[in-house]
């Protein structure tokens, strides 16, 4: 491949390197120039552009990027369509990601041109999450070394294979002593069960014993028989192998398989098998939702995966997890800055429309502006860094309401499919920003109300470190918009589909979000029918 300044006059079919803008048209990098395209540059005035030039040997990127996905594809996990030279893989259920790590480090050391990027192996993952990602460096690669990297991907055991969550249902026994407050073992339960509704397990039933051996082994024996797994949580630490809990399950007939990890927290683990079913002695954290070691075996053993003490033993390289302030729960990706969160604000103005008949109601008078920039001169105003369009139906008319306000702008030719894949192409926008952001405030362009006191009260609220990662606006008892979601979730909000937000997902991780009290209807206020704008109008 040749790549360099070249004459517009001989770029004809080259992979053009840098954007190129005109007073009519941008040509964004990476786009391969036609005739017509060469012809409007030089009438543009255009002389020299720096292009690809690729050689018969060549394999364009987005081409080596999805002959490589396809080849790490496996069951449970499936690749994008390859675009600017990356192509995504995600998982198709929940389960638990493990990876022949030895493989995609030798097709990683193949060629700088090529590079395989994953989740860390035997994490947890849920469906739609992506699990890996293919990037091609330059525009293109050599053909030799694609099809090196897909005969390694195909042949390997398998590279990427994803375990999905095959135990339904588990029995929990709790111990007390005296002393021991009913409401402790409440919050134990609740937060067992939560850790186990996270594996698609259900716990379907929950003990209470004394903690002695002869209660205990009762209980153990009280277990149903269509249970798949035993979790003990003792009101006293497992200090020995001869302590209560492991006494009690030999006693009864099981097999004490290990005791104690190198992960901290979780050093008092232990795992047993009795009549065939696992049976894990939880440590004391195991009361907090917070990661610790629990969670990595409950994950594999939920999985249908074998756990043994080499499994364990292995736990130790990234095992200190209680010296991490923002110590995540098992569904989460949380991260911490001394510096102040970069929050971009995305405007979705792409709808089309339709309850407003044949006027665009984001281009209608609001007193004595365009709705839309009502909701853009907020995000301005707002402590919001990086403002993003999102167009679609009459893109033409909505820039020209914006006046040419400072903002970037992304353009969705999918709006008739629905809300989600605008969210989807200003979440895109939003995750290529350069720093990155920490969050975005996704806000609707036809509610002119919400102000940038309301934005920066979202911005304001999001706390990871306080499991604050979706910041909602509430007035009395309803929940309004616009809504801040952390970076984290991006994966999440790419994956949606059809005509309708995230509600859904919020729904599934009411653990994370914060609603923030607001004065006033403004959260709740969309004009989206004339009468709702005639009503404003005259009030």
């Amino acid at each position: 491949m040749k790549f360099g300044s070249f004459s517009v006059s001989e770029a004809k079919g080259m992979v053009l390197a840098h954007s190129v803008r005109t007073v009519d048209k941008t040509f964004k990098k990476g786009r391969v120039l036609s005739g017509e395209d060469i012809e409007f540059l030089s009438h543009a005035g255009i002389a020299t552009l720096y292009a690809a030039q690729l050689d018969a040997e060549d394999m364009p990127e987005d081409e080596a990027a999805a002959i490589i996905a396809a080849a790490l594809t496996g069951p449970h996990i499936r690749a994008d369509t390859a675009f600017t030279g990356r192509a995504n893989l995600y998982a198709t259920v929940p389960g638990v990601l493990s990876l022949n790590e030895a493989t995609i480090n030798e097709i990683n050391g193949l060629d700088e041109a090529i590079t395989v990027a994953t989740l860390p192996n035997f994490d947890a993952v849920t469906e739609g999450q992506m699990v890996a990602t293919v990037k091609i460096i330059p525009y293109a690669a050599p053909k030799q070394v694609v099809d090196h990297a897909a005969a390694l991907a195909a042949n390997s055991s398998p590279a990427l294979l994803l375990n999905p969550f095959r135990l339904k249902t588990a029995a929990l026994i709790l111990t007390s002593v005296d002393g021991t407050k009913q409401s402790v073992l409440a919050r134990s339960e609740t937060v067992i069960r939560s850790r186990l509704e996270n594996l698609a397990v259900s716990l379907d039933s929950v003990q209470t014993c004394a903690h002695d051996e002869k209660s205990l082994m009762a209980a153990l024996q009280a277990a149903p028989a269509n249970i798949e797994m035993i979790l003990i949580l003792g009101a006293s630490a497992t200090g020995d192998r001869r302590d209560v809990v492991p006494s009690s399950i030999e006693k009864s007939g099981g097999l004490i398989r290990h005791f104690g990890m190198p992960v901290d927290p979780g050093n008092l683990l232990l795992l047993a098998e009795l009549a065939g079913r696992p049976v894990v002695g939880l440590p004391g954290c195991a009361r907090s939702p917070k990661l610790n070691g629990v969670d990595w075996v409950l994950q594999r053993l939920a999985a249908g995966m074998a756990v043994e003490s080499r499994d364990i033993q292995s736990m130790g390289v990234g095992g200190l997890l209680k010296e991490i302030p923002s110590r995540p729960q098992p569904r989460d990706a949380k991260r911490k800055s001394d510096q102040a969160p970069r929050v971009a604000a995305i405007i979705l103005g792409g709808g089309r429309s339709t309850r407003m008949g044949p006027t665009n109601k984001l281009t209608s008078d609001f007193d004595g502006k365009p709705m839309i920039a009502h909701v853009a001169d907020a995000a301005l105003a707002s402590k919001a860094d990086g403002i993003i369009l999102v167009t679609g139906h009459e893109k033409e008319g909505v820039l020209k309401a914006l006046a040419g306000r400072p903002m970037e702008y992304a353009h969705n030719p999918d709006y008739a499919d629905g809300l989600s894949t605008s969210i989807r192409a200003g979440i895109k926008a939003a995750a290529e920003l350069d720093p990155p952001v920490d969050a975005a405030v996704i806000l609707l362009g036809d509610m002119p109300l919400v102000s940038s006191d309301l934005i920066n009260h979202l911005i304001e609220a999001r706390d990871p470190t306080d499991d604050k990662f979706i910041c909602v606006p509430v007035v009395g008892k309803k929940r309004g918009n616009p809504v801040l979601w952390d970076a984290s979730f991006f994966p999440d909000l790419l994956n949606l589909s059809g005509d309708v937000g995230a509600k859904t997902l919020m729904a599934q991780n009411t653990d994370l979000v914060c609603e923030v009290p607001v004065d006033g209807d403004a959260p709740l206020a969309d004009f989206d029918t004339p009468e709702a704008l005639r009503k404003h109008q005259t009030d």
